[in-house]
């Protein structure tokens, strides 16, 4: 390649560009809902659930054929594909008039969300394995510093209409599109391309691995219950400070940026202490506590500047992940790395799809006219509960694979 450099600073801007967009949608997504169907923040939770569902089930199930979709005709053109509906997307859902034109932007935005996996791939085209770690770590702070900057823009576009985000976007998106048809270049000879096959593109294959490993599956079973907890934050975030403080698109967007501040400065430099200092056992014991105390504090706080002190309880939940992660990875041999890699991922993937669901209908119900009690932290309530049942079956199934 003539310019590697050039086609890495399209890749940068398109993880970035995909990060953004999940995130700049977060604080304006109530106040569209509303507009477009004219009913009150607990049902827009629900139809907000409904969306968010259908993304997420888009993904499980369309990453893994467009990785092998660019296996087959190459990265460029399945890559410029995923941008022009990208692009598509956010058009359809800024000019929504129905709720109909919202459930389908999100069904295609959810088939072609699979820019990250695709840019890793390129990147593995292009440079040597001595070059491509730090590359790989360059797309992580693109995807981290998206979900960061698009929170904040999102809430500053929104004060403007709840439509705007959405337009910004397309923008970017199908002005990064023509940039990418400039100068990007195909990098996956045909030589080496390999039939499309549903086999490999099966989603749900990754837990079968887990039979071998009993211990190891207990343990992502575990992880499952607090990755459902973790999902209930930006489920009903927006709608549950809109619920419970009356906040406006800017102060949704901070707060969720904020989050993203604290998850990059917990899992970039904190935890590295913390599992040196006291081991990987104890360090997700205390990410575990701290996840259930912020559950808890969001579910009855009573005055918005707590909020901001639970956050920061909360940001140690940032450790759980890598800690009963770096223990299952002890547990497996090498040639096995990638198939427990590939069970996290779809047991993530699987949160993301029932949390959204799960705590939007709670939240929805129990702010609604019909409801018994007037309860809108009742979703945080129960990731509390889900973060209990998480801890009763990690902890020990750790202390026993670190013996």
């Amino acid at each position: 390649m003539k310019n590697p450099n050039l086609a890495l600073g399209f890749i940068f801007i398109t993880v970035l560009l995909d990060s953004i967009g999940f995130g700049i949608i977060m604080p304006v997504m109530p106040q569209l809902i509303m507009v477009v169907t004219n009913e009150p923040i607990s049902s827009a939770a629900i139809y907000g659930g409904w969306l968010m569902f259908l993304y997420a089930l888009m993904q499980f199930f369309f990453a893994p054929v467009m990785g092998n979709l660019s296996d087959r005709f190459g990265r460029r053109p399945v890559l410029l594909l995923s941008l022009l509906a990208f692009g598509l997307n956010y058009l359809m859902m800024g000019w929504a008039p129905t709720l109909a034109w919202l459930v389908a932007g999100r069904l295609i935005a959810g088939c072609a969300s699979s820019t990250y996996a695709i840019a890793n791939a390129y990147i593995a085209d292009v440079f040597p394995p001595e070059q491509r770690a730090k590359n790989f770590a360059l797309m992580g702070a693109a995807f981290g510093g998206g979900f960061i900057l698009g929170p904040v823009l999102g809430g500053f576009l929104g004060e403007l209409g709840p439509r705007v985000p959405f337009y910004a976007t397309a923008v970017l998106a199908l002005v990064n599109a023509v940039f990418g048809f400039l100068v990007l270049p195909e990098t996956l000879a045909p030589e080496n391309r390999r039939p499309f096959d549903w086999r490999r593109a099966n989603p749900l294959g990754a837990f079968a691995h887990l039979r071998q490993y009993p211990l190891v599956g207990r343990l992502v079973f575990g992880l499952f219950f607090f990755l459902v907890a973790h999902q209930s934050l930006p489920a009903v975030w927006s709608y549950f400070t809109i619920a419970r403080f009356d906040w406006s698109e800017s102060q949704i967007g901070f707060s969720l940026g904020f989050v993203g501040v604290l998850m990059m400065l917990t899992q970039a430099f904190l935890i590295r202490w913390v599992i040196d200092r006291w081991g990987a056992v104890t360090t997700a014991y205390m990410g575990l506590t701290c996840a259930g105390l912020s559950f808890l504090g969001y579910a009855f706080v009573t005055e918005a500047w707590m909020v901001y002190v639970f956050l920061l309880v909360g940001a140690a939940q940032g450790f759980v992940g890598p800690a009963v992660q770096g223990v299952m990875s002890a547990r497996v041999p090498s040639n096995a790395q990638g198939e427990l890699q590939g069970s996290l991922a779809s047991a993530s993937s699987l949160a993301a799809i029932i949390a959204p669901l799960l705590m939007t209908q709670l939240f929805g119900y129990f702010t609604g006219a019909s409801a018994p009690l007037y309860f809108p932290g009742v979703s945080y309530f129960l990731a509390a509960t889900l973060v209990v049942v998480s801890t009763l079956i990690l902890i020990p199934g750790m202390r026993r694979a670190t013996r």
